[in-house]
């Protein structure tokens, strides 16, 4: 989550094949599980995550993200649940619409309208903050003993800068969300291979050990939380054992965050000493030579004793801006490992967990270069629990991060004249709190981030409510404060905004 200063393989040449084939033809139901992954735990099972970050998985497939963030997947309208198996052809889609077009070749997804503006004026950006159209197609097969599973959106949106499609950015008409293969090639080998969404760790929104990509753009501007999770060109392992179970992300080239770069949210430019956004876009040097600029993703994992405990390594790059040339005027991309640990278990009738890890900047290990950030120690300790005794169906989860530079001192005595210093220590409380109502058809939830020590918050409440099995209406904010323009939070104050959203699933 940083900006300037802290802030595809397996498009493989079987992902188009795969998207088209699977919008072709897609099995009518969810394919079998692979051995080991069916109701039956392997030898060691993986361990649960915190509440909301579970779910039903498939063959390999990540576990769910976040609360709020599970793509829904509500049954068909009336009408859409595919009875017929006369063949399709023009006239019939005329009469049945997309959405019958789609339910009778096993396919699934939703129409979203998503509108928002800011609620006051920014000089360097335009009024609306967000105004989509977005159809999601996804569907699945199996394959003798491969399961394949595409989603891809399209996109109409007068804000775009250019309408052609960048599927590293996620710019364009067209954002592809998943095109791999997956399969079991022995009973304690799982492989994924291709375009897909990766997540590890125990964080709610501060990631540590959770180096995969992140679309902050989207998490601001009011698209949907599931949005925040970008996708991944990567093969994925997973071996399973007694002793142990071992997780091996392999990326051969890097991927990004989707960061801020000002066409959508203005933010602080040091270099200008001041807020830009539209005026100024931030220019990046981004690795994309496959296999040279590539990455490694790791994680052991077991439960003893009711702990669920895991060990994370990585080795690639930052993975938003977090470097400057000065010679080109570009933010870079430095290297960067990062090594660390997670533990999770229930305490006091609720989840406790906690997880470290330390942030080790390659091409800054003294800390005295001023266009690199230095290493850091993070720390997240995490409760979430339900409270029945306060509201029915009322739960609540609460947060404290720490961020400790490294080699301060070095960095002070190197930083240019006209730079804000940043705090050796970073503290920041997050506090969540969420409630169904209306017989679980509605859905409020406001998240907090607050830092003491560079005093800016964000708040993001929401609301969402399901009309039926295939409508869903949606409504929220982004609300950004900070006594500082250069902070964190408090660059973002100008693109404080409000969001509705209308769904149809299908």
């Amino acid at each position: 989550m940083t900006i300037v200063t802290r802030t595809r393989l397996l498009s493989l040449a079987v992902a188009p094949a795969l998207v088209s084939g699977l919008m072709r033809e897609a099995a009518a139901q969810e394919p079998p599980l692979p051995p080991g992954l069916g109701g039956e735990s392997k030898k060691q099972s993986e361990p649960s995550l915190p509440p909301g970050l579970g779910g039903t998985s498939r063959l390999g497939d990540e576990p769910g993200l976040p609360p709020g963030l599970e793509p829904s997947e509500p049954s068909l309208p009336p009408g859409l649940d595919g009875g017929s198996e006369d063949v399709i052809g023009v006239e019939t889609v005329g009469q049945t619409g997309l959405l019958s077009f789609a339910a009778d070749h096993g396919i699934k997804g939703f129409l979203e309208g998503r509108f928002g503006t800011r609620t006051q004026r920014d000089p360097h950006e335009r009024t609306a903050s967000i105004a989509e159209m977005r159809l999601r197609l996804e569907a699945e097969r199996q394959a003798g003993s491969v399961f394949l599973r595409g989603a891809t959106d399209l996109i109409v949106d007068p804000l775009f800068d250019s309408w052609a499609p960048d599927l590293e950015s996620g710019q364009g008409f067209v954002d592809l969300r998943e095109a791999y293969a997956s399969f079991s090639p022995l009973p304690w080998l799982d492989v994924k291979a291709g375009r897909q969404v990766l997540t590890w760790g125990t964080g709610d929104l501060p990631f540590i050990n959770d180096l995969f990509p992140k679309d902050w753009v989207s998490f601001f501007v009011g698209r949907d939380d599931e949005y925040l999770k970008a996708p991944s060109d990567a093969i994925r392992v997973g071996i399973f054992s007694d002793v142990a179970n071992v997780d091996l992300v392999y990326t051969p080239r890097f991927d990004a965050d989707r960061f801020i770069r000002g066409d959508r949210i203005s933010y602080y430019n040091p270099l200008l000493g001041r807020p830009a956004g539209r005026d100024a876009p931030l220019q990046t040097d981004q690795p994309d030579e496959w296999i040279d600029d590539s990455e490694w993703s790791a994680r052991i994992y077991r439960n003893v004793g009711g702990y669920e405990l895991a060990a994370y390594g990585y080795l690639g790059y930052w993975k938003s801006p977090s470097g400057f040339d000065p010679l080109s005027g570009q933010a870079r991309f430095p290297r960067l490992a990062a090594y660390g640990a997670s533990a999770r278990t229930q305490l006091a009738g609720g989840i406790a967990s906690l997880e470290v890890g330390y942030y080790d900047s390659r091409e800054d290990e003294g800390g005295d270069d001023p266009f690199v950030d230095n290493s850091q120690t993070r720390v997240l300790v995490g409760f979430e629990r339900d409270l029945p005794e306060i509201a029915h169906s009322f739960s609540v989860g609460a947060q404290y991060y720490l961020e400790a530079m490294s080699n301060h001192d070095e960095y002070e005595r190197t930083l240019p004249n006209g730079i804000p210093l940043r705090d050796e220590y970073r503290h920041v409380i997050i506090l969540r709190a969420s409630k169904l109502l209306l017989e679980q058809r509605m859905r409020a939830s406001i998240f907090t981030y607050t830092s003491p020590s560079d005093r800016d918050t964000y708040i993001k409440p929401n609301v969402s409510y399901t009309i039926d099995d295939s409508w869903t209406l949606t409504v929220g904010a982004n609300i950004f404060a900070g006594a500082d323009d250069y902070t964190f939070i408090g660059q973002f104050g100008p693109n404080t905004n409000v969001f509705a959203a209308l769904r149809l699933s299908f």
